[in-house]
């Protein structure tokens, strides 16, 4: 296929490396790729920095693979890597799966990205990286020109926002106050300074917040952590791995859907997930009893009793865990408005919880440290209050606790753009190259992720990633991040040929 098209990507973390990966292996050459990331962990992005080998991705590796159509490219890196190293990555005692540290899939990823750079570079292409921030993006006749902040000015034929998510959200304005941690990661940098005997209060209760915990404990930390946060929610807890397949909730039946166009709602999905259910002999009421739970069980005891239910013959669970964010980027853009509110506003942490689990492992520790009285759950949470150097009041609907040090978990929210990418965004929506989504993030195509005005996608503009948020449902796991930067290399190199073979088309 012809090449000869300059491309380039804003923001050099995972995101960026699916999309190098997706456009290597295409039959494209020649042209020219720039990617501008300006800080010092390039492709690693925030959570797969070189990091304690004790925080471990949640995921097994056949979920965590770049390679679009290759479930087992991490796996078979992984095992590689093993054999070199003489160190094999320990299975997770409860479930026998893998769980790779985290620090390690970075590598995978730095690795991969270079890899991909080696081949579009042998078929001619030019590739160049830029450690600077881009502050502005606007259309220029039929490029795209982009400004960096020394001011800088760019034009390519496409342009990829790849910006990520960003740092945990400062819901309560403690930026500034001493003892208090905005952000986790990396742990052996963020963490290090607290005190052995310290009582650390970790705003948050998922998955970050897990990872929190565990590197706590493998630092031999005496003091009490509390986990605090509005609902008290703990991610599920993954269940062995299973062989099945899924037959109703696919991607080509919600793309058929999509194709087809109408709405779709809530109920028509729960009939869907219904059948999945009944035809893997799976009875719906053991999902619905799960989800009736999440709020009312104590967390503790939901904790204990999913970890007694790691080998569970029962599909049900993972049958959710897979399907959902599978098909949630078919079939959010079919949904009703009064559906996707309720689910974003009623429903969003149940979703986060059963579809985000942590592995047996962690669920395990956290049970021990609860049980000895060194991890306190506690929901409810209103207000947080500095009282002078690394002293914290908080206050929770059932009473107020101090804490020494603060430690921030919080996701960041779906309508929040990352600091890092807001002048750019700006820029983007002041010369109406783009419109914020209602839901979060910009509007954007489904099917190929060109960013979109008055219903009109730009064939120039692209979004991957948490940009595309409030139009995809499920936008920051590897899986969904793979399928959206095959969409866009495809989206792109048709659009390429259609310019090539109707010069007109230089004008859009």
């Amino acid at each position: 296929m012809s090449g000869g098209f300059s491309v380039a990507v804003v923001g050099g973390g995972a995101a960026a490396v699916c999309f190098l990966d997706a456009l290597a292996h295409t039959g494209h050459t020649g042209g020219t790729l720039t990617v501008f990331e300006p800080s010092p962990h390039l492709w690693r992005g925030r959570p797969y920095q070189v990091d304690a080998d004790t925080l471990t991705i949640n995921m097994v590796p056949a979920d965590m693979s770049v390679r679009a159509g290759d479930p087992g490219h991490f796996a078979y890196w992984l095992a590689g890597r093993d054999r070199v190293t003489g160190q094999p990555t320990a299975a997770d005692p409860y479930s026998g799966a893998t769980f790779a540290p985290r620090t390690v899939y970075g590598e995978y990823l730095e690795q991969t990205a270079y890899a991909a750079m080696g081949i579009l570079r042998r078929r001619g292409w030019r590739v160049d990286l830029i450690g600077a921030p881009i502050t502005s993006a606007s259309r220029c006749a039929q490029r795209v020109m982009l400004q960096t902040k020394d001011g800088r000015a760019r034009v390519f034929d496409y342009a990829v926002l790849a910006v990520g998510r960003g740092a945990p959200q400062d819901v309560y304005s403690l930026d500034g106050a001493d003892g208090y941690i905005p952000d986790p990661y990396p742990a052996v940098d963020r963490l290090h300074a607290i005190g052995m005997d310290d009582h650390v209060a970790v705003l948050g209760s998922g998955l970050t917040a897990v990872d929190t915990v565990r590197y706590l404990a493998a630092m031999g930390h005496q003091g009490g952590i509390t986990l605090v946060s509005r609902h008290g929610v703990l991610p599920a807890v993954r269940q062995e791995p299973a062989d099945f397949q899924v037959r109703h909730a696919t991607q080509p039946r919600m793309q058929a859907l999509a194709a087809q166009g109408g709405e779709f709602r809530l109920a028509d999905l729960l009939d869907i997930f219904r059948k999945e259910l009944a035809d893997a002999g799976s009875d719906p009421q053991t999902v619905t009893r799960e989800i009736a739970s999440i709020f009312a069980e104590n967390p503790v005891a939901r904790l204990r009793r999913q970890l007694s239910l790691v080998d569970s013959p029962d599909l049900g669970l993972r049958i959710l865990q897979r399907a959902i964010p599978d098909v949630g980027p078919d079939l959010w853009p079919l949904l009703r408005d009064t559906d996707k509110t309720q689910l974003l506003h009623t429903h969003t942490r149940t979703l986060m919880s059963l579809c985000c689990p942590m592995p047996p492992a962690s669920a395990a520790l956290l049970l021990d440290l609860a049980d000895r009285g060194q991890l306190d759950i506690r929901c409810g949470l209103r207000h947080v209050q500095p009282e002078g150097t690394n002293s914290f009041t908080l206050t929770t609907r059932t009473g107020a606790f101090h804490a020494d040090r603060i430690v921030n978990t919080i996701s960041a929210s779906r309508q929040r753009i990352p600091h890092g990418a807001q002048r750019l965004v700006t820029s983007l929506l002041r010369s109406r190259n783009a419109v914020a989504n209602p839901y979060g993030g910009l509007m954007i195509e489904r099917a190929t992720s060109r960013l979109t005005v008055a219903a009109q996608p730009d064939p120039r503009l692209y979004a991957l990633g948490d940009l595309a948020a409030g139009a995809l449902l499920f936008t920051w796991g590897i899986p969904s991040l793979v399928d959206r930067a095959r969409d866009i290399t495809e989206a792109i190199g048709a659009h390429h040929q259609a310019v090539l073979q109707t010069p007109e088309l230089l004008s859009a």
